[in-house]
């Protein structure tokens, strides 16, 4: 195998949301730079998620393989040192793990976002910029190599078969779709399943189709549950029947994703789906749907009031108000109104 002297590796290995941010930045880096190999280390879920993006060499790393992991991935890597590290996570698991990767250049984040030990780990960091989305922080790793990120372009690769499992699903009768992915990994971002349910009801009155879907948790399972019981007409429901490969797709289908701050949320905006995204623990701005967020129901000012006693703009940049009733802030009125913004947009 060749020298890796002029190939580009990156290092994020997790959440959904956050390798589908990383996407954009790959497709600058390949528009600039065509011929440089680029290499990603990756979680086992992501690779899953994001296998066959052209042009990217993934090696995936689990974390619970601990140090005889780390020598299998290091055992992956071509032979000498990568031009450039970027070391897109600042974890302290992904701090050590970036130490063994050999590389010239070790790009990481500026120093008001760092922690876990990041800057030990890295000898450049990208431009301080506080107020901006992840994916455009994300985007400014490629600035110490030259490059500006200008254009946002995803183009995941979804294979046809997985166009043509989504396309089987319901029969397309003219109904708008809306699809609700009502968990989020982090359970304090999750709104509830009667509120779910009253906003699809009054979907349906509107003459919308709903659909569920969500993955093989226990939790997911019992919200989706939830919701189907407080329904006025039952939704179709593909909660678990999907796999990785195939929900891009099947996100692709709906007019509208209901879904907290969540993997899903950013893998319909990368499919061109806009989402009605619900917002109290979490940031629209920073970490919302990046194309499009005018459907978004926002309290996050109102629950930094309450839980924090400050206004969102005197919050740093990136504060989670994760609290146990955070999400009741939400109410059913926001979301049928976010509904509605939508409807008066596209099909008023």
């Amino acid at each position: 195998m060749a020298s890796a002297s002029s190939s580009l590796c990156l290092l994020r290995l997790s959440a959904l949301g956050d390798v589908t941010h990383v996407v954009p930045l790959v497709r600058t880096l390949q528009a600039a730079r065509p011929d440089t190999p680029i290499h990603w280390i990756i979680d086992k879920v992501g690779q899953k998620l994001l296998d066959g993006l052209p042009g990217v060499t993934f090696h995936a790393y689990d974390k619970k393989t601990g140090m005889a992991g780390v020598k299998e991935l290091r055992k992956q890597l071509p032979p000498g040192r990568f031009e450039a590290l970027l070391q897109m996570q600042v974890a302290f698991r992904a701090n050590v793990l970036s130490a063994f990767i050999p590389a010239e250049r070790r790009i990481g984040y500026d120093r008001s976002r760092s922690k876990d030990l990041h800057g030990l780990f890295i000898n450049e960091r990208i431009p301080d910029r506080p107020g901006i989305h992840v994916l455009d922080a994300i985007g400014s790793f490629c600035e110490p190599l030259g490059l500006r990120q200008t254009d946002v372009s995803w183009d995941l690769a979804v294979p046809q078969a997985a166009y043509d499992w989504a396309a089987a699903q319901w029969q397309d009768d003219g109904r708008p779709v809306l699809m609700i992915s009502p968990c989020s990994s982090h359970v304090r971002r999750n709104w509830y399943a009667d509120r779910y349910a009253e906003v699809a009801n009054h979907a349906v009155t509107r003459g919308w189709r709903i659909v569920l879907c969500g993955g093989r948790s226990e939790l997911e399972r019992s919200m989706a549950d939830a919701i189907q019981a407080q329904l006025d007409v039952p939704a179709l429901d593909l909660v678990g029947k999907d796999t990785l490969k195939q929900l891009p797709a099947l996100l692709a289908r709906a007019n509208l994703v209901m879904t907290p701050d969540s993997g899903p949320m950013h893998i319909a905006n990368a499919m061109g789906t806009k989402v009605l995204g619900l917002h109290a623990a979490s940031n629209p701005n920073r970490s919302g749907p990046y194309s499009d967020r005018r459907y978004c129901a926002d309290r996050y000012d109102d629950a930094a009031r309450k839980y924090l006693g400050k206004q969102a703009a005197d919050l740093k940049w990136g504060t989670k108000i994760e609290f146990d009733d955070v999400m009741e802030l939400i109410t059913v009125e926001d979301g049928i109104a976010a509904f509605e913004r939508y409807v008066a947009d596209h099909l008023g």
